[in-house]
């Protein structure tokens, strides 16, 4: 008899964490890697926000706070919805974790039953099916194909929901697409949504600021009001912020759902870095000229790997309006064999062999559940990514 719950045979390590340490060791070791697993900007978190956290320090700001955050970040959180996003929030709305992870593991974990289902796009953010398992509820995947832009249509939420339905988790712009959703495309899905009551929404927003060509991001309690009640709105400064260490996520929901949420994370990991907070705060309310600096960046990137990519053989890549990844098709490519000898059978034997023999990483499309396709995060240097894809290139050349 196994010494471990159950529990775990049911989940799976982050696939993307995996592809990541996997790289380092080899970069450790020696080789000549670039890791385009990474879902993290390159920039440095603006001096603003770190100037603020000294000042926290400084201050003595260093003690326990309230489980789900100071009142100052979650008035701040109010008022960013306000500003943003023209949704109406108290503090008692907000709860404020380490990371939006743990946001939405605490939702779930709150509300889910055994038995409850929870409707998942794929491709899908890796870590949402495992999160809904561990919480005791059962994950249905609704497939939003290529053929799609890998957004889903309303015809495949009405099929996915049934009586057992209590969330819809829905993500835009996409990790790990980058597609996002126009609000045309958003009302058609809420419409769906108003017709079944007894559904609530998990809207994860963490890449809202990161959209390209004049996309104009929207969220689904701003399109249909009348979601308003059964919406969690979920966001971070994780992204936008440069801020992935500094481990702080948000969101804002009915006073019930977040008390339950509060509850759960008072007896496990109690208050985020109080350092961390304070930070957030100055992300929050100061300056947000940083952000569409960094984006201009981010668009060149895009564009530079979505060309880059379609010219190598067997791959089709489409331009996404959103984040910071693109997420290829490899059709083209399987039933071939790489100089090594490897079969490429599916997207994951691509990606090990592109590791092995030209030592770019990049996550399978089997961890997003929808294949035969690949993610790269484009939040690294310019220089890296016409390397890495140079790489690429060469390696689907040598396929026959």
């Amino acid at each position: 008899m196994s010494f471990l719950s159950a529990t775990l045979d049911r989940v799976k390590p982050s696939p993307t964490i995996a592809v990541t340490t996997l790289a380092n060791e080899l970069k450790a070791a020696g080789k000549d890697v670039i890791g385009l697993g990474a879902g993290e900007p390159d920039f440095d978190t603006p001096d603003t926000i770190k100037a603020a956290a000294k000042a926290a320090i400084d201050a003595g700001k260093t003690k326990y706070t309230a489980p789900d955050g100071i009142p100052e970040l979650k008035q701040a959180i109010c008022d960013k919805f306000k500003r943003d996003n023209g949704l109406d929030y108290v503090p008692a709305q907000v709860s404020v974790g380490t990371g939006g992870k743990q946001i939405l593991y605490n939702a779930l974990m709150a509300t889910l039953n055994p038995g409850d289902e929870v409707v998942i796009p794929a491709p899908y953010w890796v870590s949402y099916p495992d999160m809904v398992l561990l919480a005791g509820g059962e994950p249905v995947i609704a497939e939003a194909g290529a053929d799609t832009a890998y957004k889903l249509t309303a015809e495949a939420l009405e099929a996915a929901i049934t009586p057992k339905t209590k969330w819809f988790i829905f993500n835009s712009p996409s990790n790990p697409t980058g597609a996002a959703y126009s609000r045309d495309e958003l009302k058609a899905l809420t419409d769906v949504l108003m017709k079944h009551p007894h559904v609530w929404v998990m809207s994860d927003d963490m890449y809202e600021h990161l959209v390209y060509d004049d996309f104009e991001f929207c969220t689904p309690a701003q399109v249909e009001p009348g979601l308003y009640d059964r919406t969690l709105t979920v966001n971070g400064v994780s992204k936008a912020y440069a801020m992935t260490g500094w481990r702080i996520g948000y969101a804002a929901g009915p006073k019930e759902l977040i008390g339950a949420m509060r509850k759960i994370q008072s007896q496990s990991t109690s208050n985020p870095c109080s350092i961390s907070q304070w930070a957030a705060v100055e992300a929050l309310n100061g300056t947000q000229d940083f952000i569409p600096k960094n984006n201009e960046v981010f668009m060149r990137r895009r564009d530079l790997v979505v060309e880059m990519l379609n010219a190598a053989e067997g791959i089709t890549c489409p331009t996404p309006e959103g984040a910071f990844y693109v997420y290829p098709s490899i059709e083209g490519c399987l039933g071939k064999k790489t100089a090594a000898g490897t079969a490429i059978d599916n997207d994951e034997t691509f990606a090990k062999a592109l590791l092995e023999e030209t030592g770019v990483a990049v996550v399978f499309g089997a961890a997003f559940g929808l294949s035969p396709c690949f993610r790269v995060s484009y939040a690294t240097s310019d220089e890296n990514l016409k390397e890495a894809c140079g790489r690429i290139q060469k390696f689907c050349a040598s396929l026959s």
